[in-house]
């Protein structure tokens, strides 16, 4: 049996992994704390869930345009005109079956075997698997708590003039696993070296609407030689309808289409009419689960910071807190795949070891407060009882 190098070389999602053992202690009877995923714990709203079921009534059950609805692209357009003042060309939109096969498909369209893509370390952890995937390598830059966890304009620049082939600057602000906020002034310093250099900036916003201190912006507000990755599963606890989008520069429109249609064919019928609903008329679901939000964000900071972890900024966006355990994990030999896994072992809490998000990350553990605050509670008292028993 001969498997691909292409598919050898995708390395495992760590936090599926301990989502996976977790569940299995769950099947033998073991009550299990789950603050490793970062999937919303609320329900749809309950427009995006009736339209979606009138799209079903009405006979909506066939293939769509490879693109996407024409009312979806439209209500896209529209927001992101709302929420950031920038004019978007439905036309330059393509829906996707979620993000994630957004970013396949732009990737596919832009990168060439021995490309180079900019990348923050530590970062989300599928990033690399998708540019090594199309041929392409990524270039790490560490980041780091002191400077909460943002790229430096002038890192990236030296980054691009020290290595041939750099096609593009991979952003991804408020950030998983951090949930830090890129400011303003960075976004604008990222957006005026693409175009000196002439790249691409690919900003993932996939966390965009779930910032509770200062204000997150659009890479479109500052350059177009840009490529905006996004959709519903996060802001709109829509994580199973597997529906996202990428917002892309005219030239590639074609190419995206021939990608969809050949790879996709199109995206769910019915999810796509539930985001047109979301879009339109969850305002209000989408404010109180952010407001939810903040409230957990809040206790488990101040919960983290009783037991003595040293968290430098505190996270902005997103639902993540990014703790550094090096201490621990100098337990197993700097390990945060072994500290993770112990720590769900003894105190039956999943949380998701730094390592998965890049050698940056390493000795830190990533906790996700999207989950009830009972839970989180809970959680925080194992950890203390953990911390007491097993921190010395």
């Amino acid at each position: 049996m001969s498997i691909s190098k292409r598919c050898c070389g995708i390395t495992p999602f760590l936090v599926m992994e301990i989502l996976e053992k977790a569940q299995a202690m769950e099947r033998n009877g073991e009550s299990v704390i789950h603050m490793e995923v970062g999937e919303p714990d609320f329900d749809t709203p309950e427009c995006a869930k009736r339209a979606s079921c009138e799209a079903l009534d009405k006979g909506h059950t066939h293939y769509t345009h490879s693109l996407g609805i024409p009312e979806l692209r439209e209500a896209v357009a529209e927001d992101y005109q709302k929420r950031y003042g920038v004019d978007v060309d439905p036309a330059n939109i393509a829906v996707t079956q979620g993000t994630s096969p957004a970013m396949l498909a732009l990737f596919s369209a832009i990168l060439e075997e021995g490309d180079k893509v900019i990348t923050s370390d530590p970062c989300y952890a599928c990033y690399d698997n998708f540019i090594t995937f199309a041929g392409a390598e990524p270039v790490k830059i560490t980041v780091t708590e002191e400077d909460s966890f943002q790229l430096r304009v002038s890192a990236i620049r030296e980054a691009v003039e020290a290595n041939d082939n750099v096609k593009a600057i991979l952003i991804n602000s408020p950030a998983n696993p951090t949930g830090t906020l890129l400011s303003e002034e960075r976004l604008k310093g990222i957006a005026a070296l693409a175009e000196e250099k002439g790249l691409w900036v690919v900003s993932d916003e996939i966390y965009h609407g779930l910032v509770y201190e200062g204000t997150e912006h659009s890479i479109l507000e500052y350059t177009d030689r840009a490529f905006v990755l996004n959709g519903f599963s996060k802001l709109y606890a829509m994580t199973g309808w597997r529906l996202g989008y990428v917002i892309a520069p005219p030239d590639f429109m074609r190419t995206l289409q021939t990608v969809c249609q050949n790879f996709f064919i199109s995206a769910n019928t019915m999810a796509q009419w539930g985001g047109v609903a979301a879009l339109k008329e969850a305002d209000e679901d989408v404010a109180r689960m952010k407001e939810t939000y903040n409230k957990r964000r809040v206790y488990m900071l101040e919960r983290l910071k009783g037991m003595g972890f040293d968290i430098k900024h505190d996270p902005t966006g997103a639902f993540y807190v990014l703790v550094n355990m090096r201490h621990l994990a100098a337990k197993f030999d700097g390990s945060s795949l072994a500290l993770a896994y112990d720590i769900l072992k003894k105190a039956k809490i999943g949380v998701t070891p730094g390592i998965d998000f890049g050698e940056g990350a390493e000795g830190f553990i990533r906790f996700s407060y999207a989950t009830s605050l009972d839970d989180i509670r809970e959680g925080m008292d194992r950890l203390e009882g953990y911390l007491k028993e097993y921190g010395g």
